[in-house]
């Protein structure tokens, strides 16, 4: 190590452009899955979120995603006129409503979502199942790290 580095920054610097460039390529190939089934990513996210958690108001999904809730309506009003997910009243709110799959968008879903699983699955099966549960601890480490800074 050189004197400029000794710190660790330029180890801390090839380990930021390692994961930055792992990401880039696994999500390029999660992107070409999700295209794949003629879905954006956004649309990929509501409903897959739809379908692991259930219905959910349209601000939740917002919040939930990080997508303005602008865009998440435009999104919601595709995917209904598709007949993939309705809007139901929420009771005793009457300016609100969930946002479900509806049984077609669920049977779709069931359709798809275990193709797009074994892709991830495919995307990271260079490593074993210990180092997958090493590195996701490493990760957290790291990440709730910077978030509590």
């Amino acid at each position: 190590m050189t004197e400029r580095d000794s710190d660790g920054t330029a180890l801390d610097l090839r380990l930021f452009r390692v994961i930055r460039n792992m990401v880039k390529v696994l999500y390029e190939n999660i992107e070409r899955d999700i295209d794949s089934y003629g879905l954006s990513m956004e649309t990929f996210q509501i409903m897959e979120l739809l379908y692991s958690k259930g219905p959910h108001p349209i601000q939740k999904i917002s919040d939930t995603l990080s997508i303005p809730s602008g865009s998440i309506t435009y999104v919601v009003d595709k995917l209904e006129k598709k007949g993939l997910v309705q809007r139901l009243p929420i009771p005793g709110d009457r300016r609100k409503s969930n946002v479900t799959l509806t049984e077609g968008g669920k049977s779709y879903f069931d359709d798809i979502f275990p193709r797009h699983a074994q892709t991830i699955s495919d995307n990271l099966s260079f490593v074993t199942d210990e180092e997958k549960l090493q590195l996701i601890d490493l990760l957290k480490k790291i990440g709730f790290g910077i978030r509590d800074r």
